[in-house]
């Protein structure tokens, strides 16, 4: 598991670090839509997945969005970086992971989500009144419970 995200990790920095030798030449908007559309995609491809990963992980995948708000701004590592994620309206890693997955959930609850999602929606809440969303790691540490209490379907 650590292999998969120090290589993810590895990677989006390279591509941060060629990102670099261009960011003089083109406008600022340009070279932010760039970094999210190669790196910060990486970082919310199945993060729903990566909900209950340990601290260690999450905090290398935090150390990559920070670099691409450095090179964006061009801040130093001394300086504060959250001021630079509030001004591109960023979420921390953590953060994300736990929207996104709110988001499938009441998506899926609600009937808005795509097919494959709903259709699960009708056997969970015949199944019982509070269902759990888990990591595939450990359904005892970090699971999500959500209520279908007045949930219509």
């Amino acid at each position: 598991m650590q292999s998969c995200y120090g290589s993810f990790s590895d990677a989006s920095l390279h591509v941060l670090r060629q990102l670099r030798t261009i960011r003089l030449q083109i406008p600022t908007a340009v070279f932010q839509s760039l970094i999210v559309a190669l790196v910060l995609s990486r970082l919310d491809y199945c993060n729903s997945v990566l909900f209950g990963l340990p601290a260690n992980l999450i905090h290398r995948l935090q150390s990559v969005q920070n670099a691409a708000a450095r090179l964006i701004f061009s801040i130093r590592r001394s300086e504060h970086i959250t001021p630079a994620l509030i001004s591109v309206h960023w979420l921390r890693v953590s953060e994300r992971i736990s929207f996104k997955l709110a988001v499938l959930t009441y998506r899926s609850i609600h009937g808005t989500s795509v097919v494959f999602h709903s259709c699960r929606r009708h056997d969970i809440k015949t199944t019982a009144a509070v269902f759990c969303l888990s990591s595939s790691r450990s359904t005892s540490r970090s699971s999500l419970y959500v209520s279908l209490v007045g949930a219509v379907v």
